[in-house]
C-alpha cells in the first residue's frame, strides 16, 4: 500500500472573464462542467448556468432498476436579495450571444481538483460556488459563500423538477398533480406517484425560511437539443423557494438526494468536501508518478468518472461480495453512455493500471467474466437493466488485451489461472461458431462475422435499418485481435496452465495462430495503397480498400499479426491521412464518403460518425504502433508530440475531460458525449508511455 508523505497542490484550471471579447466570453459560457458520484449518476450543466440539453441537470440520479438514471432535480435558480428589497438573479441565466453583455455579474469559473467553482461579483459582494456530490451518494451539495455582503442580505434559491429517465423527451409531459410535498421541520420531500422522492435541506439551517407558493411551472429553452433535430421545450415545475440570511464568513450549502435522511445528511458539508478532496488527492498519488502533475494529472481525476458501482445490480454485488470482490464497471460516456464491454476493455489501462487502481481493475475483469455467454461479453447494459445485450463481435477480443496488459502491470498470475477456463471457452466458441455468425473461416482460418441489421464491430452507426458502415466479412481490427487472443491464450497455457492437456492446447492454438497470420499477410495486404484492406470477403465477396485507422491493430497489439516489413508502411499512411491533433480521422480525405463534420440531426450526425469524424482514443494504438515503428529511446519524446492538442482542449469542450469525437478539418470542434472513458484513458495511458512508463513486469515475457 502506497503512503501519502506530503499532499501535492490543488490541480486548478482556471477560466477569468474579466476583459475578454464579447464573442470569447459567450463561446466560454456554453462550455460545460460535470461531477459523478461513482454510481453512474451526475450533476451537468453550462458553465453558464443555462439549461440547454435533455442530459443536464442539478441532480441526476442513479436509480435501481427499473428506473436507472432520472433527472431529479432539473435547475437551481439563484438570486441575491439585498437590503431594500432588491433581488438580483446571479445564476441559471440563458446563454448569451456575442451582441449581449459579457458575462453579467460571473467574473471567472475554475476546477479544483476536477470540481467546479464559479466566481460572482455583484454590487462588490463576492459570491463564490461550488457543486460537488459525495462519493456513491445520490446527493449532491452546492455550496455558496459570500465576501461583503451587507447585513439583511439573503439568498434565494428555487429548485425545478420534472422526474423523468434523463434520455427521455424534454417535451415529456409534465403534470404538477403527480407531486406532492412534504415538510419535516427544515427539511423538505417531494415525491411523485412512482414513490421516487426528492429530499431538500440546507445547511446550516439557522433562520431558513420554505415559501410554499403553490407551485410554478415554467418552460426552459433547451438550445442544444433543437441543434440536434429533437424536442426543445420543456416543462419543470418548483414547489416554492428556499431563503436562508447570510452570515460573514459563513457557506450556505443547498443539498438535493434520493438518499434517505440519514445517508443524505450524514456529514455537515464541509466534513464531505473535506472527505472528497483527500479521496482526489489519494487517487493523483496512486498513480504512475509521470502522470501526477499538471494536464496528465487532471486526466487522472478525469477517469475517476467513468470507474462506478453499477447502482440497482443487487444480485451481481451480492454475488461479487460473496466471493470477496467488489462490483465494478466503467461507463463509456457521459452523458448517455451505460457500461460498455468493448470500451471497458480497451478503457481498463488507463482508467485503473495507470492510475494505480489495480484492485479495481481486477474487479472489473472478474465482473466481465461472469458475464460470458456463448463466449462473448456483453457489448452494453441498457439503462435500467441487469441483463446485457451481446450484438458485438470485438469486445470479447478486447477482453483478452485487457487481462494481459493487467497481467503484465501487476504481475498477478493467480487472476489469470482463474479467468483460464472461460478464456479458453470463448476461443472454442469462436473457434465452433457463435452467435451473429461470429466464427472461423474454414478456408483461410480468419475470423468473420455478421448478420443482417447488426453492426457487429466499433463502427457501429446505424439508423433505422440503414447500417452506415456495413463490415460483414472479416473485418481487420477483428482479425489482429483474434490473432493477439489465440496467441496470448497459447502463452497463458504454458505460463499457467501446466497440465499436458493445456500444452497439448497451447501447441494447437500456436497452429491456428500461424495459419491465421500468414492468411492474414496474404490476403489483407493492399499493393495498390500500400497498406491494408479494412474489410475482405465482403458483400459479394468485395474487399473495402478505405484507409481507416483500424488496420492499427495488426501492428499496435502485443502480438501483431502483420509481418513487421510491413508495419512502417500502415503507420505512415495512418499518419499522413488520418492524424490530427486530437485524434485519428476515421476515413481518408480521399474516399467519396468522407464527412468533415459532424452536425445536424441524428440521421446526418450518424452518417458523419465513422466517416471521417475524429476520435479521440485512437490515439493510443497509434502511438503503440509508431513506436514499435520507431523504438529508440529518443522516440518517446518524439511521440509526445501527438499529444500536444489535449492540454488545450481541457478547456473546451467539458472542462476538464475529454470529448468523445471531433470534426475531421479544423477548428476540430469537440461533438458528440463530453467526457468518454476510452478517450481519457488512452490519453491518459500515452502521457505515461511517453514519459518512460514502460513496462516493468511481463507475464509472457
Amino acid at each position: 500500500m502506497k503512503t501519502l508523505s506530503s499532499p501535492p497542490p490543488d490541480l486548478v484550471r482556471r477560466i477569468e472573464f474579466a476583459g475578454a471579447a464579447r464573442a470569447e466570453t459567450a463561446r466560454w459560457l456554453k462550455r460545460q462542467w460535470l461531477v459523478t458520484n461513482g454510481l453512474g449518476g451526475y450533476a451537468s450543466g453550462t458553465i453558464s448556468g443555462a439549461v440547454t440539453w435533455r442530459y443536464h441537470g442539478v441532480l441526476v440520479a442513479a436509480l435501481p432498476a427499473p428506473f436507472g438514471r432520472m433527472t431529479m432535480l432539473s435547475h437551481l435558480a439563484e438570486t441575491l436579495r439585498l437590503p431594500g428589497g432588491r433581488r438580483v438573479p446571479f445564476g441559471g441565466v440563458e446563454p448569451l450571444s456575442a451582441d449581449d453583455a459579457p458575462a453579467g455579474f460571473l467574473t471567472g469559473f475554475s476546477l479544483e481538483n476536477q470540481l467546479p467553482c464559479w466566481r460572482y461579483r455583484i454590487d462588490g459582494i463576492a459570491i463564490e460556488k461550488r457543486v460537488m456530490m459525495p462519493y456513491l451518494q445520490n446527493t449532491v451539495h452546492v455550496t455558496y459563500t459570500f465576501d461583503g455582503a451587507p447585513g439583511g442580505s439573503r439568498l434565494e434559491l428555487r429548485p425545478s423538477v420534472h422526474f423523468r429517465m434523463f434520455e427521455a423527451s424534454v417535451a415529456t409531459p409534465l403534470n404538477p398533480d403527480d407531486y406532492e410535498v412534504t415538510a419535516r421541520g427544515q427539511r423538505f420531500e417531494i415525491r411523485d406517484r412512482n414513490g421516487r422522492t426528492l429530499r431538500l435541506f440546507l445547511q446550516p439551517d439557522d433562520d431558513v425560511q420554505f415559501a410554499h407558493d403553490g407551485g410554478r411551472v415554467h418552460e426552459l429553452a433547451y438550445t442544444h437539443d433543437a441543434e440536434r433535430g429533437y424536442d426543445a421545450k420543456g416543462k419543470v415545475w418548483s414547489p416554492g423557494r428556499f431563503s436562508v440570511a447570510l452570515t460573514p464568513g459563513q457557506a450556505v450549502t443547498f443539498v438535493a438526494s434520493t438518499d434517505e435522511w440519514h445517508v443524505a445528511a450524514a456529514l455537515l458539508p464541509d466534513e464531505v468536501f473535506a472527505a472528497e478532496r483527500a479521496r482526489r488527492v489519494r487517487l493523483r498519488h496512486l498513480a504512475v508518478p509521470a502522470v501526477r502533475e499538471g494536464a496528465a494529472a487532471e486526466l487522472v481525476l478525469a477517469a475517476d468518472q467513468f470507474i462506478i458501482c453499477p447502482a440497482g445490480r443487487i444480485g451481481d454485488a451480492t454475488r461479487a461480495r460473496a466471493a470477496g470482490d467488489e462490483l465494478r464497471s466503467v461507463i463509456a460516456g457521459y452523458h448517455w453512455f451505460t457500461d460498455w464491454g468493448r470500451d471497458t476493455m480497451i478503457s481498463l489501462e488507463g482508467l485503473t493500471l495507470t492510475t494505480g487502481r489495480h484492485q479495481e481493475a481486477a474487479w472489473i475483469l472478474r465482473t466481465f467474466a461472469h458475464y460470458v455467454r456463448d463466449g462473448l461479453i456483453p457489448n452494453m447494459f441498457p439503462e435500467g437493466r441487469n441483463e446485457g445485450l451481446y450484438h458485438t463481435a470485438d469486445a470479447t477480443l478486447w477482453f483478452f488485451h485487457a487481462l494481459d496488459r493487467y497481467a503484465t502491470v501487476t504481475g498477478d498470475r493467480a487472476t489469470v489461472r482463474a479467468l483460464l477456463p472461460v478464456m479458453r471457452e470463448i476461443v472454442a466458441r469462436h473457434r465452433a461458431g457463435t452467435r451473429f455468425g461470429i466464427g472461423i473461416d474454414p478456408a483461410d482460418g480468419l475470423l468473420r462475422q455478421g448478420e443482417p441489421g447488426c453492426q457487429l464491430t466499433w463502427m457501429d452507426a446505424k439508423v433505422g435499418d440503414w447500417v452506415v458502415t456495413p463490415r460483414a466479412g472479416k473485418a481487420v481490427e477483428l482479425n489482429a485481435l483474434w490473432f493477439n487472443a489465440v496467441s496470448l491464450l497459447a502463452g497463458w497455457l504454458d505460463e499457467v496452465g501446466g497440465s499436458a492437456s493445456e500444452g497439448s492446447e497451447a501447441t494447437e492454438l500456436r497452429a491456428v495462430a500461424a495459419r491465421a497470420q500468414e492468411n492474414f499477410n496474404r490476403r489483407f495486404w493492399n499493393d495498390a495503397t500500400g497498406c491494408l484492406f479494412d474489410v475482405i470477403d465482403g458483400e459479394g465477396g468485395a474487399s473495402d480498400a478505405a484507409v481507416r485507422p483500424n488496420q492499427l491493430l495488426a501492428v499496435s497489439l502485443r502480438h501483431a499479426v502483420l509481418h513487421p516489413a510491413r508495419w512502417a508502411a500502415v503507420v505512415e499512411t495512418c499518419e499522413r491521412e488520418l492524424v490530427t491533433p486530437l485524434g485519428l480521422r476515421t476515413l481518408g480525405r480521399a474516399h467519396p464518403d468522407y464527412k468533415a463534420t459532424y452536425a445536424g440531426d441524428l440521421r446526418a450526425r450518424d452518417a458523419a460518425y465513422h466517416q471521417g469524424t475524429v476520435w479521440a482514443w485512437l490515439i493510443g494504438p497509434f502511438i503503440d504502433a509508431w513506436l514499435k515503428v520507431h523504438p529508440a529511446p529518443a522516440d518517446l519524446v518524439e511521440a509526445r508530440k501527438f499529444l500536444l492538442g489535449f492540454p488545450a482542449h481541457l478547456s473546451d469542450g467539458c472542462v476538464g475531460s475529454i470529448n468523445e469525437i471531433f470534426d475531421a478539418e479544423p477548428p476540430f470542434t469537440p461533438r458528440g458525449c463530453i467526457a468518454q472513458a476510452w478517450s481519457v484513458a488512452e490519453v491518459l495511458r500515452c502521457y505515461a508511455k511517453t514519459a518512460g512508463e514502460r513496462e516493468s513486469l511481463s507475464l509472457i515475457g
